[in-house]
């Protein structure tokens, strides 16, 4: 026996453990990362709030052009519809960029509740005022509104940060597509059947005198409604995911001296103590691995969890992955909602002006398809492939779906002149367009989770989800007016024969392909 083995025999002999086989290590790691169950009521209530920011807006993108030109503003040139109903779309996405960090910011010193239920309490009145509005300026300041109380979306990716860990992170925000599929769903629906309701069903609703007067007003109407009930089950339902030590001490103070000015004075402290303190912990989730805003979680640094912490400036976000992953995120926001806006855009144009002459029916019906379509393939999938591929890998890949989908408007247009309206084959390019959108669409998740795992201090995570959301939210501000406007100077200048805008946005979608070589390479367990 050689003197190695003389040692190994004596130390098992002394009762030491034998070392352990290199597959019983393996097995065990992985059982250590075990999936930990979804927080599914708690994601419930936050996707229902994230559901009211499509419904609210995109329910006017089916009617949006016909109302521009029943206010007049165009004085009857086809030309300039493009433009104005542009100006309509962007403001919501403008308005949402100049708010969604302060609503970020917020939520690190008050907590996530508060500022997610605001939201769609005031999004219900304002849909109210933009179905009554019939002059164009009015639409503008109720479309801005709708932004400004969208501008809390981001908070709800950071609730969602919070209840979730590294081995579940990617399963939930894959179900985050649903909710934006459902809802781009559900408004275009509403938009479209509802919209002008007196001249569809004339023998029922054609009697009421008010929906002859506001022909829009019923599918806002129904919008408000979906915000106002996701209003009140949030108010109801959620829970506070804001750990009570990463609440500042000024703002405790404050709340202190409201408190003190406020309150009958008992003489004794226990009664400001237990007004000032928390009803409950932090909700935490799941047993097999901590969430992110857990000490031990290693994805965000928080050495001082359960201390009184003051939040870090937010200079702190301008590391390398953050500023790439948020610069890819903002530039393919513009992208996709260039294609957005142009959608309902070309399909409602004449043929003649480079479009495909549909009416708004039509159009909502096309929509409300395809995003019932998206929602079902990406619930079924989306989470698999992130978790396989990983999200940079599958960003790299899906943005080349994009150039299908750009191709598809000038070919669309040439086959319905060739044909004189939309025939089978525009029917088939449509369909391929879809699918191209479709294979588009799990970029929006795939980036959430960047943002997310880039931040550097978890103590900034609502500031990083916001500042994201305000990059995001003024690409998607410009981009309809951008690309309306686009699409209107190639026609009237006749660019290209009408087409120089697809080509430009081609060009945009290859530098777009360059750029996200530069996104950090993140692995989901």
């Amino acid at each position: 026996m050689s003197a190695q083995e003389h040692v190994d025999a004596a130390t098992h002999e002394e009762g030491q453990p034998k070392p352990v086989p290199s597959t019983v290590v393996v097995e065990e790691r992985r059982r250590k990362v075990e999936r930990t169950p979804l927080p599914k009521l708690q994601l419930a209530v936050v996707f229902l709030v994230q559901f009211a920011e499509p419904v609210t807006a995109m329910v006017i993108y089916p009617f949006v052009n016909q109302l521009v030109r029943e206010t007049g503003i165009t004085g009857g040139n086809e030309a300039k519809t493009g433009y104005h109903a542009g100006i309509i779309e962007s403001t919501f996405f403008l308005s949402e960029t100049l708010t969604v960090l302060a609503w970020g910011w917020l939520s690190d010193q008050v907590g996530r509740k508060p500022v997610l239920i605001l939201g769609p309490l005031g999004l219900s009145f304002a849909m109210l005022g933009f179905g009554l509005s019939k002059t164009f300026w009015p639409l503008v300041l109720f479309r801005t509104l709708q932004g400004f109380f969208n501008g809390n979306i981001g908070v709800s990716k950071s609730v969602i940060a919070e209840i979730t860990d590294s081995t579940n992170i990617g399963d939930a925000y894959a179900l985050t597509p649903l909710m934006w599929s459902c809802g781009t769903t559900l408004g275009p629906m509403l938009g479209g059947l509802l919209s002008n309701p007196a001249a569809q069903w004339p023998d029922t609703l054609g009697k009421i005198a008010f929906l002859r007067q506001y022909p829009y007003f019923l599918p806002c109407a129904a919008a408000s409604f979906v915000a106002f009930v996701s209003f009140a089950v949030s108010f109801i339902a959620m829970k506070e995911t804001l750990p009570p030590s990463r609440k500042t001490n000024k703002l405790k103070a404050s709340w202190a001296r409201l408190i003190n000015k406020f309150s009958p004075t008992d003489g004794t402290d226990e009664s400001r103590a237990a007004l000032l303190s928390d009803p409950e912990p932090a909700p935490t989730y799941g047993t097999t691995t901590p969430p992110l805003h857990s000490s031990s979680s290693t994805s965000l640094q928080d050495p001082n969890a359960n201390a009184e912490t003051k939040v870090p400036p937010i200079t702190d976000l301008l590391v390398p992955d953050y500023i790439a992953t948020v610069l890819n995120y903002g530039f393919f926001s513009f992208l996709d909602m260039s294609v957005s806006a142009l959608i309902p855009l070309v399909y409602s144009t004449p043929i003649k002006y480079g479009g495909l002459g549909m009416d708004p029916f039509t159009i909502g019906v096309i929509m409300g398809t395809y995003g019932i379509s998206k929602g079902v393939l990406l619930a079924l999938f989306l989470g698999k492939t992130v978790r396989r591929y990983g999200p940079t890998k599958l960003i790299q890949t899906s943005i080349f779906a994009s150039f299908v989908s750009m191709s598809a408007f000038p070919v669309a247009n040439l086959l319905a002149r060739r044909a004189g309206g939309a025939d089978g084959w525009v029917a088939c390019v449509i369909v391929l367009q879809y699918l191209a959108q479709t294979m588009v669409a799990p970029c929006y998740s795939s980036m959430t989770i960047l943002v997310v795992r880039s931040c550097p201090n978890k103590l900034l995570l609502g500031s990083a989800n916001g500042a994201a959301q305000t990059l995001t939210s003024a690409s998607r501000a410009f981009a309809p007016a951008i690309a309306s406007s686009l699409f209107s100077l190639s026609v009237q200048r006749n660019w290209a024969g009408g087409y120089a805008v697809y080509y430009i946005f081609l060009v945009l979608v290859l530098l777009m392909v360059r750029m996200t070589r530069y996104l950090p390479v993140v692995t989901l367990d």
